[in-house]
């Protein structure tokens, strides 16, 4: 992740310290506004800053202010089996939400060899590879995915239908990292978007359309622009079908379907969070699967072969001028190894947000050096 000019670098501890007050500080209970604050500070260890601290004011703080997202969390139970459950999360964190919902998947796998949840009336939930890790740290396979609200046109498409909607899986291995692949199944994620609209840059050509289908570039029109739903994001695979696009919308209806029909809760517009020209709540939907690999074989055989699989592939012929072949979680893995001694980047404009919301919460004990 390229880091903006004017960049301070604070602590993970010393930023997730302030993320959790601030959670508490407007309505969150003290061991939910830890999980919202430990999911956070996850992104930007990984060096996904699109999901980190950067959108603890816009997509957390402002939707509990106007009312939009619940600060407490009624996480309930409306159908279950020995294998399986649907969740009502009332609106309340997502963050929470999810956590809970694979905690109840892993205890089930645990027990039964596989445990799905699915859950309705959610809210974001942060990086879906946050989820999907519990489970490989419980020696299990994690699958998580969620819709969103609607910013992705179907192949062949100009209207925005459907969300990002990341498919998430984490696989636990015999090295120093999971084989984790956490993406959207868009050719990029409105997080992206915003990272690039706070650094004044221009997105390359075929990420984003306008109603005509020609490519936008100007990242600071193009998050008005799906706001209004006059711009799309791109499925994975690109325009049309030349590339592949097809199978991008194919796996980005997959996640809608499941995150909706199984526990029938919202899906496409009606994400779009404004009724009768009001803010209102999204209420989204996630399923979580844990798979128990000791109901397959030994989970030390299993860890080995998924290893030997990623090192045998790591060490595949190059193209020429390619530096290095990577895997799935690695550059994950690399960007904590970078960070753990820096922290987190912050850029002038999230810097200012964050100054604006101590000040707002009146966290003066908190020093920072911009």
């Amino acid at each position: 992740m390229e880091i903006e000019k004017g960049s301070k670098w604070v602590k993970f501890g010393v930023m997730e310290s302030f993320m959790r007050d601030v959670f508490r500080g407007i309505g969150v209970p003290a061991d939910e506004a830890a999980i919202c604050a430990d999911v956070l500070i996850t992104a930007d260890k990984f060096g996904i800053d699109s999901h980190g601290v950067s959108r603890l004011k816009p997509i957390y703080y402002d939707r509990i202010k106007q009312g939009v997202q619940l600060a407490k969390t009624k996480f309930e139970i409306v159908r279950q089996t020995p294998t399986t459950a649907v969740i009502d999360g009332h609106n309340g964190m997502g963050h929470v939400i999810a956590v809970r919902a694979m905690e109840l998947a892993i205890k089930k796998a645990k027990k039964f060899g596989l445990g799905m949840t699915a859950v309705r009336n959610s809210t974001h939930y942060g990086i879906a590879g946050y989820h999907s890790l519990m489970a490989s740290k419980a020696g299990m396979i994690g699958i998580t995915g969620t819709n969103a609200r609607p910013s992705v046109a179907p192949t062949f498409g100009v209207e925005n239908m459907m969300g990002t909607n990341p498919l998430t899986f984490a696989i636990p291995t015999d090295e120093k990292f999971p084989f984790l692949l956490d993406c959207a199944t868009s050719i990029t994620q409105r997080g992206k978007i915003e990272v690039y609209a706070k650094l004044n840059k221009k997105m390359p050509k075929g990420w984003v359309i306008d109603k005509k289908g020609n490519s936008k570039t100007d990242s600071v029109a193009v998050l008005r622009d799906l706001v209004a739903g006059t711009a799309a994001l791109v499925p994975v695979g690109g325009i049309g079908e030349e590339l592949g696009g097809y199978k991008g919308y194919g796996y980005c209806a997959v996640v809608e379907i499941l995150s909706a029909a199984l526990q029938q809760g919202a899906y496409m517009k009606m994400l779009l969070g404004v009724k009768d020209g009001k803010k209102v709540p999204y209420p989204l939907g996630h399923f979580f699967l844990a798979i128990n690999i000791e109901a397959f074989t030994s989970l030390r055989s299993f860890k080995q072969t998924a290893g030997d699989i990623l090192r045998e592939l790591r060490a595949s012929k190059k193209m020429p001028g390619a530096k290095k072949i990577y895997t799935a979680g690695e550059k994950e893995h690399l960007a904590w190894l970078h960070r753990k001694d820096k922290g987190v980047p912050l850029n002038r404009e999230t810097q200012k947000e964050i100054l604006a919301m101590r000040a707002e919460l009146g966290l003066h004990k908190y020093k920072f050096d911009f």
